[in-house]
């Protein structure tokens, strides 16, 4: 995946906690990070680990790609520590 490597080469676990956001990513496409107690894959090579297919993954990446970006552009708000506040909240 080709991801900015501030989140690519860290490992799994550290970045859903920083950006929940990406944990709802990778499960609605069935990749179930978000309940794995060890979490040390890297990012950029979690989607591979699956064998989703090439297609998947462009749209995996396309869409972490897209949420980071909105991130860095101030589009979406994130809780301090770097979460997105839980639906029904605001900051």
């Amino acid at each position: 995946m080709n991801l900015p490597e501030e989140i690519g080469k860290r490992q799994i676990i550290e970045v859903i906690g920083e950006h929940p956001r990406i944990g709802e990513i990778l499960d609605r496409h069935g990749i179930g990070c978000t309940s794995c107690s060890i979490g040390t894959c890297l990012v950029e090579s979690v989607v591979a680990v699956h064998f989703l297919g090439d297609e998947t993954e462009a749209v995996i990446e396309k869409e972490i790609n897209a949420y980071l970006e909105s991130v860095v552009n101030g589009n979406e708000k994130v809780c301090q520590g770097g979460g997105k506040p839980a639906l029904g909240y605001s900051i």
